[in-house]
C-alpha cells in the first residue's frame, strides 16, 4: 500500500502441556516455549511496529515464588528489544549460578518468564499514543492467584463510552477510558464474583481457605464469566486472557472481523493471529491449523484441556476482507490465491484503458505487498497476449512466413521493476514546501525501459488518502514519459472509515470522499452535503439498533468511474505532463475473490455491527463541523 496506513495488533499465546524438563531432554533447552514466542511474534511483525509485549505465568509454584512475569517495550525495535531484556536476565542468573543450567526446576523457581503458559502481543497504536503504558498485555493484579487477569488482543470498540459508565454504574473506578481498560475490567469484575461464589461454596464443602485454592481453579467458568463481559461489546477483536493461576482464553468478536487460529498437539497448545506463522513456527500442514469459530472462545483449562464454547450467537460473517488484500502474510496458502485472483479480475478494466495494447504496455507493482497480484495481473495478460497471437496467425494463416510466426511468437508481456522505495531517505524537513521535495525522491525509478509509445501499467494494494500517490509515486514515473499512466487498485474505493481495528477514521482523509463533495460541487448538487449532516446528527441520539448510515447518500449519485475519474484529477499534480487513468477493484470482483471473506464496510458502508453505523455517522458531523477528535 502506497499510502501509509496503520492496522490492527497481533496476538501469540503458546501453552506448553508437558513439564519444562520434557522439552529440556527433547529440544535441548526448558526455553522452547520463549523461544517459540520469539518466532511467532517476529513473524507477525507487519501486524505492529509500534511496541511490543509478552507475558508468561507459572504453574504450580510455591506460595512465596513469583510466577508473573511481564514485559514490554515501545522502542524502535519493541519485539528485539523485549526479547534481549529476557535473554540478559537469563544470561545473568547463568552467570551468578551456572549449575542452574542443567536444574530446571531452579530455573522455574529463580528464572522470570520460563513457564508454562505464554501471551504476546504486536501492536499498532491507534489512538492513545504510544507510551509503554499503552502497550499489551495489560495486567490486572491481584493476591488470590485466581484473580490476577492478563489481557492482550486486536481489536477496537465502537462504543468504549458505554462500557466505561457501565463501569461506573458497577461502582468501579477505571482509571482511563481506553477500550482495554474498560474490557479488562469488565472481564475482571465478573472474574472475581466467579471467584467469591466458588469460595462459598468451598467453605460449605468444609474446605478451609488454602484448600478453597485448587477448588476454585478447577470449577471456575470461564464460558460463564465471558458471556457476561461480552454481552455488550461492539466492536471487533480477537481477545486473549491468562489468569494467574493457568486458565487461558481467546474469544473471537461474533462477525468474526478479526482472525484468530489455533493449533493443538500432545506438547503444545498456540494460538496466532494469523495461519501461516503457526504452520511455519511449528512446522505444521495448513489443515493442521483450525480457525477460531465467530463469537467462540477457545478456552485452555489448568490441567491442560481445551475446549470451544460458543460465548455470542454468530452474526452473518463478515470477517475482513482487508486482511485479504494487505494486512496478512502472503504466504498464507489461500490468501496467495485470493491476491492473485484480486490481480486476474482487474485485467478487463486494465484491457479496456490500454485499448488491449499489450505489444505497448509496460506492467508493475508498487509497493512490494502488491507483488502478489501483479502476478494475477500477469496471468490474465498473458491469456489477453496468447488470443492475440492465435488472432493474428490465423488472420494471416494463408500468407504467413517463417520470420511473421516468429515475430508473432516473440510478443511477451513487458514487466520491468519500476520502483525501488529508498528505506534510508527520511524527510528530516518539516515545512511542507521543502518536505514535498524530499517526499518526492523517497522511491527510486528505473529509467530506460518505458518508451514515448507504452502505457505503464502500475498496481497498488488500495488507495486510501491518495497523497503518496500525488506527492511522491505519479511524479516519479512521469519522469519517465510513457504515454499514459494507469494507476490500478486492488482494492475498491475506499469510502467509509473503519472502527474495528485499521486506523481509518476520519472521512476528510480519504480520496473517495473528497471525490464524492468535489463532484457535488461541481455538479451544484452540494446542498445535500448539508442534508446529510443534518440526518447524521439526528441519528446520534438514536439507539443503535436504529441507527442507519447516511454517508451512503453522498455516493449514490456517481457511479464507481466517475468517482474514479475524479480521484485521478486530485491526485495528478498540474506539473505532470502525462495522462493519468485510475482503476479500482469492484466489490462483486473483490467477493468473488475472498469469498470467505465479506467484511467490506469501508468500501461499501455496510457495517457489521450496529456500533459501526453510529461511528461513520460521527465522523460525518465532525468532518462537517471541522471537528478534529476522532469519530470512535
Amino acid at each position: 500500500m502506497s499510502d501509509a496506513l496503520k492496522h490492527e495488533c497481533g496476538i501469540a499465546l503458546v501453552r506448553l502441556l508437558k513439564p519444562l524438563e520434557y522439552y529440556k531432554e527433547k529440544y535441548g533447552t526448558a526455553f522452547y516455549g520463549v523461544n517459540k514466542m520469539y518466532l511467532m511474534m517476529e513473524k507477525q511483525h507487519n501486524r505492529g511496529q509500534d511496541g511490543a509485549g509478552f507475558a508468561s505465568i507459572k504453574l504450580d509454584v510455591a506460595p512465596g515464588e513469583r510466577y508473573i512475569s511481564r514485559v514490554r517495550s515501545n522502542k524502535s525495535q519493541p519485539i528485539q528489544d523485549i526479547f534481549a531484556q529476557i535473554n540478559e536476565r537469563i544470561n545473568n542468573e547463568f552467570e551468578v549460578a551456572p549449575a542452574l543450567k542443567d536444574d530446571v526446576a531452579a530455573q522455574k523457581r529463580q528464572i522470570p518468564y520460563i513457564g508454562e503458559l505464554m501471551l504476546g502481543h504486536v501492536r499498532y497504536g491507534t489512538f492513545g499514543g504510544n507510551s509503554v503504558e499503552t502497550v499489551h498485555p495489560f495486567l490486572r493484579t491481584n493476591n488470590w492467584m485466581h484473580r490476577n487477569l492478563i489481557i492482550a488482543g486486536n481489536f477496537n470498540m465502537t462504543n468504549t463510552t458505554e462500557l466505561f459508565d457501565n463501569l461506573i454504574k458497577l461502582g468501579m473506578h477505571p482509571k482511563e477510558k481506553a477500550d482495554t481498560i474498560t474490557v479488562m475490567e469488565k472481564i475482571g469484575h465478573f472474574l472475581d464474583q466467579g471467584v467469591a461464589k466458588l469460595y462459598k461454596q468451598a467453605k460449605k464443602k468444609g474446605l478451609n481457605k488454602q484448600e478453597s485454592s485448587p477448588y476454585i481453579a478447577e470449577h471456575l467458568n470461564l464460558t460463564k464469566i465471558l458471556k457476561k463481559s461480552a454481552k455488550d461489546w461492539d466492536g471487533g477483536y480477537a481477545m486473549a486472557g491468562l489468569l494467574g493461576h493457568g486458565d487461558a482464553f481467546v474469544l473471537r468478536d461474533p462477525a468474526g472481523i478479526r482472525p484468530a487460529y489455533y493449533y493443538k498437539d500432545d506438547e503444545v497448545v498456540v494460538v496466532a493471529s494469523e495461519r501461516p506463522v503457526i504452520q511455519t513456527v511449528f512446522n505444521v500442514k495448513f489443515d493442521d491449523v483450525k480457525e477460531i469459530d465467530p463469537g467462540t472462545a477457545l478456552i485452555i483449562k489448568k490441567d491442560g484441556s481445551l475446549n470451544s464454547s460458543e460465548i455470542l450467537k454468530p452474526l452473518e460473517r463478515k470477517s475482513c476482507s482487508f486482511e485479504r488484500i494487505y494486512f496478512s502474510r502472503g504466504s498464507d496458502a489461500e490468501i496467495y490465491q485470493e491476491r492473485k485472483e484480486l490481480g486476474r479480475l482487474i485485467m478487463p478494466k486494465v484491457l479496456k484503458a490500454i485499448e488491449h495494447d499489450t505489444i505497448n504496455s509496460v506492467f508493475s507493482f508498487i509497493p512490494n505487498t502488491a507483488e502478489t497480484s501483479f502476478y494475477g495481473m500477469l496471468d490474465a495478460a498473458q491469456n489477453e497476449l496468447n488470443k492475440q497471437k492465435n488472432e493474428a496467425i490465423l488472420k494471416e494463416a494463408g500468407n504467413l512466413t517463417e520470420e511473421r510466426l516468429a515475430e508473432i511468437q516473440a510478443h511477451k508481456i513487458r514487466t520491468e521493476k519500476i520502483a525501488i522505495k529508498d528505506a534510508k531517505l527520511r524527510t528530516f524537513i518539516t515545512d511542507d514546501s521543502s518536505r514535498d521535495d524530499l517526499v518526492a525522491h523517497v522511491y527510486d525509478v528505473t529509467y530506460g525501459v518505458v518508451k514515448p509509445t507504452d502505457s505503464l501499467v502500475i498496481i497498488d494494494d488500495s488507495i486510501v488518502r491518495g497523497t503518496t500517490l500525488k506527492k511522491s509515486i505519479l511524479r516519479m514515473l512521469d519522469r519517465l514519459n510513457p504515454k499514459q499512466i494507469v494507476v490500478v487498485s486492488s482494492a475498491p474505493q475506499i469510502r467509509y472509515p473503519d472502527c474495528y481495528g485499521i486506523d481509518m477514521a476520519r472521512l476528510e482523509a480519504l480520496v473517495a470522499f473528497n471525490a464524492a463533495i468535489e463532484l457535488h460541487k461541481d455538479r451544484g448538487t452540494q446542498g445535500i452535503i448539508e442534508e446529510i449532516y443534518h440526518k447524521c446528527k439526528k441519528q446520534l441520539e438514536l439507539k443503535d439498533t436504529e441507527v442507519i448510515n447516511h454517508v451512503k447518500e453522498l455516493y449514490a449519485p456517481f457511479t464507481d468511474e466517475e468517482i474514479s475519474d475524479k480521484i485521478a484529477e486530485i491526485i495528478k499534480d498540474p506539473s505532470l505532463s502525462t495522462d493519468v487513468k485510475l482503476i479500482f477493484q469492484s466489490v462483486d470482483d473483490l467477493h468473488k475473490a475472498c469469498p470467505d471473506n465479506l467484511g467490506d464496510w469501508y468500501f461499501t458502508g455496510n457495517y457489521p455491527t450496529p456500533g459501526g453505523n453510529r461511528v461513520v455517522n460521527r465522523a460525518y458531523v465532525h468532518f462537517y463541523e471541522g471537528n478534529p477528535d476522532r469519530a470512535y
